[in-house]
């Protein structure tokens, strides 16, 4: 029987399935559709230190082979999550990662030291990445000084496993990603989205409110898996790719790149229950190939 089972750093997972932070809320919504425990993990919605209203509507717009998003990391801040979600997703049967923003260094550092006191969230997603703020975010994503900093400074409050969101929209993403690691990274999330815009001609305006938002989907897919070969070339720790992901083919190919898990977002839009659909896929090439360990798939790339 194959053995999906893999693990990012102390993170044990149940087959390397999971689902992108933004696109799942905080698990319970997706779960109204399947049992959340079926997947090897969720990244909840972004969570800032206060409550964000987002951006103004319209902030998410259909585009070929893929969706613009401009939401702006709308959520009711970390206290909230933590007294009215936390207690009815705790239990969950999967691994359940908060996904951690900020404006500065000092918010990083104030939301991770309240999750860190949660025993059933075992690791964190920072995101230094999202395009889609006006502060903070992807501002620290884009440097190595920004990056470094953030990481090095998140690091001394967090003792569980330490994944750094990743953004595409920079010159050097293996460079980057080098930084967060010497900095105390367990692992690595990318790609994040890709900063791109909307027109309608009929009105001359932009579709988002935003003029810019973050593109999803399957157009970038070709692209978030050559920066995750990269990555994966250039550090030491499991990478975690994302970007268009569709199908079990999709997730394999990701693997084959240098991924040990894959996140898996816009598609949940078109059909919520993809992520079984890979999974079962998943199982049916590992059998088809004599492939014991899904471990095995892992930077498995032939050139």
């Amino acid at each position: 029987m194959a053995d999906l089972s893999t693990n990012i750093h102390h993170l044990h997972l149940k087959n390397p399935v999971m689902l992108a932070s933004g696109t799942c809320g905080f698990a319970e919504e997706i779960n109204d559709f399947f049992d959340i425990s079926a997947v090897g993990g969720v990244f909840l919605k972004g969570t800032t230190l206060r409550n964000r209203d987002g951006n103004a509507y319209p902030r998410m717009a259909e585009t070929a082979s893929g969706m613009l998003n401009a939401v702006g990391l709308q959520n009711k801040g970390i206290d909230y999550f933590i007294e009215q979600i936390y207690p009815r997703i705790r239990d969950y049967d999967t691994a359940l990662i908060v996904n951690v923003n900020g404006s500065t260094i000092e918010e990083y550092i104030e939301v991770t030291e309240k999750v860190n006191s949660l025993d059933r969230i075992p690791a964190i997603e920072l995101n230094i990445s999202c395009p889609n703020v006006k502060e903070g975010g992807m501002a620290f994503g884009i440097t190595c000084q920004g990056a470094e900093a953030v990481t090095r400074a998140v690091r001394r409050v967090y003792d569980k496993t330490l994944i750094v969101k990743l953004s595409p929209n920079v010159t050097d993403v293996a460079e980057i990603a080098r930084a967060v690691v010497a900095e105390g990274a367990d692992s690595v999330s990318l790609v994040n989205t890709f900063l791109g815009m909307a027109i309608d001609p009929e009105t001359r305006k932009p579709l988002l409110s935003t003029v810019t938002g973050g593109l999803s989907g399957p157009a970038i897919m070709p692209i978030a898996l050559r920066m995750v070969w990269q990555v994966a070339q250039a550090v030491n720790v499991p990478v975690i790719g994302l970007g268009g992901i569709m199908d079990a083919a999709d997730v394999i190919r990701f693997l084959l790149a240098g991924a040990t898990a894959v996140q898996v977002g816009t598609v949940l839009f078109k059909d919520p229950l993809s992520p079984l659909k890979m999974i079962d896929g998943l199982k049916e090439y590992m059998n088809r190939h004599g492939v014991d360990a899904v471990r095995e798939l892992t930077g498995g790339l032939q050139w």
